[in-house]
């Protein structure tokens, strides 16, 4: 479940001329490093709302809605591709003045890290995955239906878009999220701007962006855990013992009992515990 703190009003930092919303939790003393989340689809930075207040009170946490998400510019001209994510994130990185940060990272947002790390050269300290968009097969049935019928659902009437966004968030998680949860979740896809951007979101997200990735996790230079809701009803838990398999020196894998994709809502408290763990570099449980 996610607190409902609001996190610090977001900050613009313009990067190829489109607006991405960001935020800095600073700790309250000196900071034991720095940290970057990358949030998935179809979320936002929000879905990070409890795990980074609580990793705030030892480091410098830095969020982003990726463009087309959250409260970042959700205009047609915007690219929502993978491919240009990445790209962000290696610019967000640069002006933020990091060096080698820690990167959390769920669902599509770890194919946006590892592919800025493998493709891009960015270089982290070490990333950790939460139920990973990079294997194929990848998207829930409905994702699917909507990527290859967008123009189809574009037309929903507004109600209708509304509850189909509602149930899709709510199917990801294991076991019934609060309705506020759900509510805050599905707010950024509301209205004209929003449900235009969430057809646009799922169109642009393709597995050609992320077999180049699959191919070249081998060549990961930052050490790796993995993280998985063992009742994922969108990526089996198999894929995480799959990309163990891949990486280099086979990560320890965390698996969160009684938990769905959404692990960073679901539980929040274990996903803080288990980056923490792997902060300290304690072995996986």
């Amino acid at each position: 479940m996610m607190t409902h703190d609001p996190l610090p009003t977001a900050s613009i930092i313009t990067v190829d001329e489109t607006s991405i919303a960001t935020r800095i939790l600073e700790p309250p003393t000196a900071s034991a490093g720095d940290i970057v989340l990358c949030h998935g689809t179809p979320w936002s930075s929000q879905v990070w709302t409890s795990v980074a207040t609580d990793l705030s009170r030892d480091y410098r946490v830095f969020l982003w809605d990726m463009p087309g998400y959250g409260e970042s510019e959700k205009s047609a001209a915007v690219t929502t591709d993978l491919a240009a994510q990445a790209v962000r994130l290696g610019s967000l990185i640069e002006l933020w003045g990091l060096q080698r940060p820690h990167v959390i990272a769920h669902d599509i947002g770890g194919a946006v890290a590892l592919r800025a790390h493998l493709l891009n050269g960015v270089e982290y300290a070490d990333v950790f995955l939460w139920d990973v968009v990079t294997l194929d097969p990848w998207g829930s049935p409905f994702f699917r239906l909507v990527a290859e019928n967008a123009h189809v659902f574009e037309q929903l009437p507004a109600h209708l878009h509304a509850a189909l966004v509602k149930e899709y968030i709510a199917a990801a998680a294991f076991r019934p999220l609060p309705d506020e949860d759900v509510e805050a979740l599905a707010s950024q896809w509301l209205g004209p701007v929003g449900q235009a951007a969430f057809y646009r979101q799922i169109t642009a997200l393709s597995a050609a962006d992320t077999r180049p990735v699959a191919n070249r996790l081998e060549a990961t230079r930052s050490p790796v855990r993995i993280g998985w809701g063992r009742d994922d009803p969108w990526i089996p838990l198999g894929q995480a013992y799959e990309l163990q398999s891949r990486f280099p020196d086979h990560p320890g894998v965390v698996v969160l009992d009684d938990v769905g994709h959404l692990t960073p809502v679901e539980d929040p408290s274990a996903v803080t515990a288990a980056v923490r763990a792997w902060l300290a570099r304690q072995p996986a449980p």
